[in-house]
């Protein structure tokens, strides 16, 4: 019988292989958000918390199926329920769907790759384990990781699930509140690369680097680690 761990990363590959075959992931793009946003608006305000829940529910889905969508359904979040809600139903939503995709990952992978990993890895965890929630804080301040990416690889290096989602849970509000705030442009919006500019790119860098420094100081006041 297969086990729940593989059957759980099997299920979630299937179903990221069905979104993209059926082309569902293609059609969402900004002319259909910008086309449909009267009729979601009108949604919303009928059943508000109804509105909410679905929101949150479809913002987890696609983050855990790793969908491309995730910026273009922050502009709606926040052009349906303004910024303070529309950050709080984003934040909900990419944490849960973040968490789910790394409890796949450290069940299914990270066991199986910890169980073969040899001295480097072990060294390189260890550090890891010791800091992961100030790296993993960095890549979620500074917008240049692939998110994907970044919801995975602490799985690889035994990182708590309680400092997971705290760090993630804090770690992606600024960039949102960004986004959050564009959605009340979502009608003249043209592009979505167009918000992203190099002053704001730089403000994040500056602010992960920051919640680097006591990583980066624990480091160099222990000194190299033995070979």
């Amino acid at each position: 019988m297969m086990s729940k761990k593989w059957f759980f990363l099997i299920l979630i590959v299937g179903l990221m292989a069905l979104a993209w075959a059926t082309g569902w992931v293609e059609r969402i793009d900004l002319a259909f958000i910008q086309n449909h946003r009267d009729q979601l608006q009108a949604f919303v305000l009928a059943r508000p918390v109804l509105g909410v829940l679905v929101f949150v529910l479809v913002y987890a889905a696609c983050v855990a199926l790793s969908l491309p969508i995730a910026t273009l359904l922050t502009l709606l979040g926040g052009f349906l329920f303004g910024v303070w809600l529309g950050l709080a139903a984003v934040v909900v939503g990419a944490t849960v769907g973040a968490t789910v995709l790394f409890l796949i990952a450290r069940s299914s992978l990270g066991e199986p790759l910890r169980q073969r990993a040899g001295p480097f890895y072990q060294r390189v965890a260890g550090h890891m384990q010791g800091n992961a929630v100030g790296y993993l804080l960095f890549m979620r301040l500074v917008p240049v990781f692939p998110f994907f990416l970044v919801n995975i690889v602490p799985a690889f290096f035994g990182m708590s699930v309680g400092a997971y989602v705290i760090t993630t849970f804090f770690g992606i509000m600024p960039g949102t509140f960004i986004f959050v705030n564009f959605g009340g442009q979502l009608g003249t919006i043209s592009s979505v690369g167009d918000l992203v500019s190099p002053r704001m790119l730089l403000a994040l860098g500056l602010l992960g680097s920051f919640a680097l420094i006591p990583t980066l100081y624990r480091h160099f006041k222990k000194g190299p680690t033995p070979s």
